[in-house]
């Protein structure tokens, strides 16, 4: 009994420094572990069929809500009074990716086109497409203000034309028209004899230009080599960098293509990428940690200063000209048009911008856009990019179609991009890149806990043992004094006996 509990001891010892090493081992090695795994799953690598199929056909449902301002008042525009609008959607349309004409390149870099199609989705939209609203008219007031320094003699024609093609100030279409294009004998004559001047082909819409279509030829990198520079824009179109603005900084094409980041993102990083949209390179803040169905996960936003002007931010002075704080010219790259990007319904723009058009009524909650990442893998688990388009409008003397506009930049439409991973795609990203590496965190803590516990239990054995061998010892030696003292009192007694004898 006495053997098989010190072995025991000896065995339970033994396992509990092995199993505390093997822990230990697991806190260092472990987090190595995971990395390779995420350096793996994050490349863009053919040999990868997961992770390159994610990248290559994005299973993630996307979503494009358009909201449209409906002007109540076009008579009293014309009449110098403020535009009044009315917020009318969403008219909801699923947006779907694929990357065609995917090359590698010695370089480490991979080369691809990405084209968007779009399908009206009733179920989500407020209406139809046979919606009714009315819009400014962007080839006539449009027009207005780019042959505002032409020679009067040319606006008087202009507005010949105008009239002679019965093309109004204000366009009072459906939906579907707006969006993806109406017939216009006005644009069918520019294409016949002006042809330089239409940026067209078919029809005149305000998102015909975007469906099957592509967003520009891509060179990105694929992380192979370095997976710091995975995914970011090595050119666009053959180009390093744009040549719409007035600096070099502004020119610049930097970060992402704005679909998946370099991994082991911290609290400073920041989220640059190229939008062809914006003709412009964006970079969102951290604002906060969250958690998105159980994924950890770190929200960006848009600063405040992304669309303010030359004056209130100077980087930005390559934007410029600029207007008001808020809203970004890019008619450099919008075919000289007066077109201004901001935030839906002027959020974080100069409240002149609102005091000039009633009817809106900006919340960071409904407007904001932001991009919540997975920091560890670098990969977006819900995305809600928002913009509005708008136009500038004013009276143009020898454009009688003009009337007495007042000078006011004017909410056209905005619409939000939006996805989130989710069904097997959320599951197999959860397991794989959340789940088991939690796990082997975990088991780390475990086997050098479950070690400490073996070897405490190993020590309590060996003292309790040695506690028994001392009292064994100590009630041997009290028995042998116990006989020894019997055999001498024993002695003693016979030796009495036999004096009292003689």
């Amino acid at each position: 009994m006495v053997l098989s509990r010190t072995k025991l001891a000896l065995g339970l010892g033994v396992s509990g420094v092995l199993t505390a090493v093997f822990g230990t081992i697991l806190v260092f090695v472990g987090p190595i572990v995971i990395d390779q795994q995420i350096v793996k799953n994050v490349q863009i690598d053919p040999s990868n069929s997961m992770s390159y199929t994610m990248w290559k056909d994005i299973p993630v449902p996307f979503f494009m809500s358009v909201y449209f301002f409906h002007i109540l008042n076009p008579e009293e525009i014309l009449r110098g009074e403020k535009p009044m609008v009315e917020q009318r959607g969403p008219y909801v349309y699923r947006e779907y990716r694929q990357k065609h004409n995917i090359t590698f390149h010695d370089n480490k870099t991979v080369s691809y086109r990405e084209y968007r199609q779009y399908h009206f989705w009733r179920n989500m939209s407020v209406g139809n497409e046979s919606d009714v609203v009315t819009v400014p008219n962007m080839l006539v007031l449009g027009a207005a203000v780019m042959m505002e320094d032409m020679p009067y003699f040319v606006r008087i024609m202009v507005s010949t034309t105008f009239k002679a093609f019965k093309e109004g100030p204000f366009l009072t279409k459906t939906v579907g028209e707006l969006m993806w294009g109406y017939e216009s004998k006005l644009v069918d004559f520019l294409k016949q004899y002006f042809p330089n001047m239409m940026p067209v082909e078919g029809k005149f819409g305000l998102f015909a230009e975007f469906n099957n279509s592509n967003t520009g030829l891509f060179t990105v990198f694929t992380g192979v080599d370095d997976i710091r520079k995975v995914h970011k824009v090595d050119s666009w179109n053959g180009l390093k960098e744009v040549n719409y603005w007035n600096s070099r900084q502004c020119n610049m094409i930097n970060g992402t293509a704005g679909q998946m980041w370099p991994p082991f993102m911290t609290k400073e990083t920041t989220l640059p990428f190229y939008s062809p949209d914006a003709c412009r390179s964006m970079d969102l803040e951290y604002q906060r940690p969250g958690e998105v169905a159980g994924i950890p996960i770190f929200r960006y936003v848009a600063p405040k200063t992304l669309f303010a002007n030359g004056t209130d931010y100077p980087p930005n002075e390559g934007f410029c000209p600029c207007r008001q704080s808020g809203i970004m010219n890019v008619s450099t790259c919008r075919h000289d048009s007066p077109s201004f990007l901001s935030h839906p319904h002027f959020l974080n723009g100069d409240p002149v911008l609102r005091e000039f058009v009633l009817g809106l009524s900006p919340s960071e909650e409904e407007h904001g856009l932001f991009i919540d990442i997975h920091p560890e893998t670098g990969v977006p688990v819900n995305v809600s990019i928002k913009l509005q388009l708008n136009l500038f409008i004013k009276s143009v003397s020898g454009i009688t179609e003009t009337g007495k506009i007042s000078p006011v930049v004017i909410p056209m439409l905005w619409f939000a991009e939006s996805g989130f991973i989710e069904g097997s795609v959320l599951t197999t990203f959860y397991n794989n890149l959340v789940l088991l590496p939690a796990i082997m965190e975990y088991l780390q803590y475990i086997f050098i806990a479950l070690g400490l516990a073996l070897i405490a239990v190993s020590i309590g054995l060996a003292l309790s043992e040695q506690d028994n061998q001392v009292n064994s010892s100590v009630n041997s030696s009290s028995h042998n004094e116990m006989q020894s003292e019997k055999f001498i009192g024993t002695n003693k007694s016979s030796k009495v006996i036999q004096e009292a004898h003689f």
